[in-house]
C-alpha cells in the first residue's frame, strides 16, 4: 500500500476535522437530552454556537496562510480589514444578540422568580442588560476590526446632525422610551385609557409601546405621546378602582328600600367573587328624571382589570334583586294629546 502524500493529507484535513466537530455535537447533544431534565434549550443553544466556533477557528487554522481570508478585503480610513476579520466582527455580534436571548429567557427569570421582582421592574431590567450587552459586542467589534473608536468622533458628529434635521421623531421616541424605562409612569401590565379606549400596556420597545386592548388588539402607539399627551393609568400608583352604576327607578318606588336592595347586591356578589373592596358601597339619590327617580351605585374595586366583569355582574344582580321586591325600572313615556277642532268653527275663521 503506497504511502498517503502530504498534499492529499492536507487536502483530506479540511473534511476530517469540521466532521469530527460535528460527531462531538451529535454525542454532546445526545448526553444533554439524557442527562439534563431542565434548561436542556439553553445548553443545546450554547452548545449550537460552541460548534459554530469550533467549526469557525478550525477553518481559520487551516487557511492561517490564505491571503484571501487575511488579505486586505477593504480600508476603512488607514485600516485594512480583512474577511476574517469581518466574519468575527460578525459573530460577535450575533453571539451577543444570542447570550443576551438567553438571559432574558433561561436566566433572568430565575433570578426574578428567587427575589419576587414585580413585572414592571423586570423588563426595565432586561432592556437595559439587553442594550448594554450590544453596546459592548459593537464596541469590541469594531476593535476588532481594527477600528479607533475616538476616530469616529467626526462620524458621530455628522449622525447627531443628521439625527437633529432628519431623525428628530426617532430620536424624540427613543429618548422618551429611556425616560419611561427610569421614570416609569407606564409600566407593563398597566391599565391605561388613551382615546377612550381601554387597555393593557404589553411592551415598551426602543421606539414605540405596545398596548393590547380588550378585544386583543394590539395598538403600536410613540413613546413620545405617553409624555406629551394626557394618559389615563389606572394602576399608576394606587390599582384601587370606583366604579359606578347609574340607573333609575319609578316613582312610585320607596327610595329607602331602592338604598338597601343595592347595598345588599353589592354585598351578594363580594361574597361570590373576588376584586371588590371592604369599602362600604355608597347609593346617591343623583335626580328626579323625567320619567325616573336617578341613581349611582359606587363601589370600590382592588383591580382595574375586572371592572368590565364586576359591572356586569352587578347588573344582573340588580335587575334580579328588583324583580324579587317588586321594584319597577321605567322607560321613557310620552302623552300625545290629539285635540280635534270642528271643521265648520274652522272655517269661520
Amino acid at each position: 500500500m503506497e504511502d498517503i502524500s502530504p498534499d492529499v493529507l492536507e487536502g483530506l484535513l479540511i473534511f476530517i476535522g469540521p466532521v469530527v466537530i460535528l460527531a462531538l455535537r451529535i454525542i454532546m447533544g445526545k448526553l444533554i437530552h439524557r442527562f439534563l431534565q431542565k434548561g436542556q434549550d439553553a445548553w443545546v443553544s450554547i452548545l449550537n454556537w460552541l460548534t459554530v466556533y469550533l467549526l469557525i477557528t478550525y477553518t481559520a487554522t487551516y487557511f492561517s496562510e490564505a491571503s484571501w481570508l487575511f488579505g486586505p478585503l477593504f480600508t476603512f480610513g488607514n485600516t485594512s480589514v480583512s474577511l476574517f476579520t469581518t466574519v468575527v466582527a460578525g459573530f460577535i455580534l450575533i453571539f451577543a444578540a444570542r447570550i443576551s436571548s438567553l438571559l432574558k429567557s433561561v436566566l433572568l427569570p430565575q433570578v426574578f422568580d428567587r427575589y419576587e421582582i414585580e413585572t414592571s421592574a423586570r423588563f426595565t431590567f432586561t432592556s437595559l442588560v439587553h442594550y448594554l450587552i450590544l453596546t459592548i459586542a459593537v464596541l469590541i467589534s469594531l476593535s476588532t476590526l481594527g477600528i479607533n473608536i475616538s476616530s469616529l468622533t467626526v462620524f458621530a458628529g455628522v449622525i447627531g446632525i443628521g439625527i437633529g434635521f432628519g431623525m428628530q421623531n426617532i430620536a424624540s421616541n427613543f429618548i422618551s422610551g429611556i425616560i419611561i424605562l427610569f421614570e416609569r409612569p407606564i409600566k407593563v401590565g398597566d391599565r391605561v385609557i388613551i382615546d377612550d379606549i381601554f387597555g393593557d400596556v404589553e411592551e415598551i420597545k426602543m421606539r414605540a409601546t405596545v398596548v393590547r386592548t380588550l378585544e386583543n388588539e394590539r395598538i403600536i402607539i410613540p413613546n413620545s405621546f405617553f409624555l406629551e399627551e394626557k394618559v389615563v393609568n389606572r394602576s399608576y400608583g394606587d390599582s384601587n378602582l370606583r366604579i359606578f352604576i347609574d340607573l333609575g327607578v319609578s316613582y312610585d318606588s320607596d327610595v329607602m328600600k331602592v338604598k338597601r336592595v343595592l347595598e345588599e347586591a353589592v354585598a351578594v356578589l363580594k361574597e361570590k367573587t373576588s376584586g371588590i373592596m371592604d369599602v362600604p358601597p355608597l347609593v346617591r339619590f343623583r335626580d328626579f328624571g323625567d320619567s325616573s327617580l336617578d341613581f349611582r351605585l359606587l363601589v370600590w374595586i382592588s383591580n382595574p382589570e375586572k371592572e368590565f366583569g364586576i359591572k356586569s355582574d352587578l347588573r344582573f344582580l340588580i335587575l334580579e334583586k328588583f324583580r324579587e321586591n317588586d321594584i319597577a325600572i321605567p322607560f321613557p313615556q310620552r302623552d300625545l294629546h290629539l285635540v280635534h277642532e270642528d271643521t265648520e268653527s274652522v272655517g269661520e275663521r
